[in-house]
């Protein structure tokens, strides 16, 4: 129960969605709930209000947005609350969903007007359900770049919200909508999926965490598939302990972080990933490998042939190019004219790839992954800059489809390599001085070593502060 006058709590609750990202952590919001500096209710009401205040951007960052069903979840919320009920992991608080899960009752799109006249899903993904069950409120479904199929967030068709930084500038994607509903305040985290880095790309590029787990982590079915060798459902949130708390509902396996500050041992794989990186992204990336050695940490460059095998099967197409080819390949001959251009051009690629190069390219990956494990032995994660360039301006990418396919390129690049490998990665914002944009720190384990991962990510991220 609030211990402010009515006036005060929709004061309090207004100002936490006003204040940046890195103030309004889960943990922030459990906090004001607990201390009773405004309820589920006015933190649902302010949300609102501020959509409602934000119309150019909500309306780029939400495909759909009910004031009066978030209202009602809240007040189911703190019904059972006065009933009695614990708090659980999540409750109260507002989760934007990616275009692309099933919610119950309504049309999943995934960005696309070709899905636009499907049937209402009949029950939540698996995801959706998860995160109900911990408490979490449907804040809305985001935009996301048609089919989930790009790294940088355009959506000609349903919207492509602003960089927080620089309004000319793109979110990234394909988690476009999500990473905005997080930066600008509305919602607390966002649910996303990652194929090829479209959770960290737009994390970095929107001064946020993205956390691409191992792919069997978290249950994908209910999900509109774009490639499900690579398909894996995560969280953006403000910190990587936000991110943990959404991982721990998400996957049902507990984690316990102490970001306690000390040095770790950092691999840097030499080679292409590091290669035509952006001057702003390199000096960046410089000045905190500087850093974490004058702190004392072991941060070495050197070859790992499982990261450059990856990256020269994705420079191919990988498996993304071609399974997703053939999931869209009677829907796009139907369709294409409804399809984004953009996306329709990389899809008909696909149809070129031979079955015995993509099968190869599976039939690797097994291997290639345990390479990766054994080179890893003796570290406690790889490190990379998230992604080579910074957000570029959505003009120069908006109708010049030369310019669009290098950059989505550029963007899935070092990303990409992380989802053949099926590692558990994340993306931490990195401000350099005087920088006027931020860059992503990416830190990648092993297959399946996600607890691991968000550990050695929580002490990185307070060490950097």
């Amino acid at each position: 129960m609030s211990h402010h006058t009515p006036e005060t709590s929709r004061a309090m609750a207004k100002a936490f969605w006003e204040r940046p990202p890195n103030q309004r952590r889960l943990a922030d919001l459990a906090a004001a709930f607990q201390n009773g500096d405004f309820s589920y209710c006015e933190a649902s009401e302010a949300l609102s209000q501020r959509a409602a205040a934000l119309t150019d951007i909500t309306r780029e960052t939400f495909l759909s947005l009910d004031p009066t069903r978030l209202d009602a979840q809240a007040g189911a919320q703190q019904a059972l609350q006065a009933a009695g009920e614990a708090p659980r992991a999540l409750s109260g608080v507002p989760i934007s969903i990616k275009d692309l899960f099933d919610v119950r009752g309504e049309v999943t799109r995934a960005g696309s007007r070709v899905l636009e006249t499907s049937l209402p899903a009949t029950q939540d993904a698996p995801a959706v359900a998860r995160l109900r069950q911990a408490g979490a409120l449907l804040a809305g479904r985001t935009t996301m770049s048609e089919f989930a199929f790009s790294g940088l967030g355009l959506n000609p068709h349903v919207g492509t919200p602003p960089n927080p930084f620089d309004a000319t500038r793109i979110t990234g994607g394909s988690t476009s909508g999500g990473a905005a509903s997080v930066a600008f305040g509305l919602a607390a985290a966002a649910l996303g999926s990652d194929t090829g880095g479209s959770l960290r790309i737009p994390a970095a590029f929107c001064g946020l965490v993205g956390f691409k787990p191992s792919q069997s982590s978290v249950p994908g079915e209910g999900a509109y598939p774009l490639s499900p060798s690579l398909d894996c459902v995560g969280p953006i949130g403000a910190s990587v302990a936000c991110c943990a708390t959404l991982w721990q509902a998400l996957s049902r396996q507990e984690v316990t972080l102490d970001a306690t500050p000390r040095p770790l041992r950092l691999a840097i794989p030499d080679g292409p990933l590091l290669e035509e990186l952006d001057e702003e992204v390199s000096a960046a990336f410089d000045e905190a490998v500087f850093t974490l050695h004058r702190l004392g940490w072991h941060v070495e460059r050197l070859p790992l042939a499982a990261v450059v095998e990856a990256h020269a099967i994705n420079q191919q197409g990988g498996l993304v190019v071609p399974e997703a080819a053939a999931l869209h390949r009677e829907q796009l001959s139907a369709r294409e004219a409804d399809y984004d251009p953009f996306i329709a051009e990389r899809l008909r690629g696909g149809r070129e790839v031979l079955s015995s190069d993509y099968l190869n390219r599976l039939w690797q990956r097994p291997g290639i992954q345990d390479r990766f494990a054994a080179e890893l032995v003796g570290f406690d994660a790889v490190l990379l800059p998230t992604v080579a360039m910074l957000p570029p301006k959505h003009r120069d990418l908006a109708t010049n489809a030369e310019a669009f396919q290098t950059a989505n390129r550029r963007a899935l690049r070092n990303t990409s390599v992380f989802n053949y490998l099926d590692a558990s990665a994340i993306s931490l914002p990195y401000g350099a001085a005087d920088a006027e944009l931020p860059i992503g720190l990416m830190l990648a384990r092993p297959q399946g070593e996600d607890k691991a991962l968000l550990q050695m990510a929580s002490v990185l991220e307070a060490t950097l502060g």
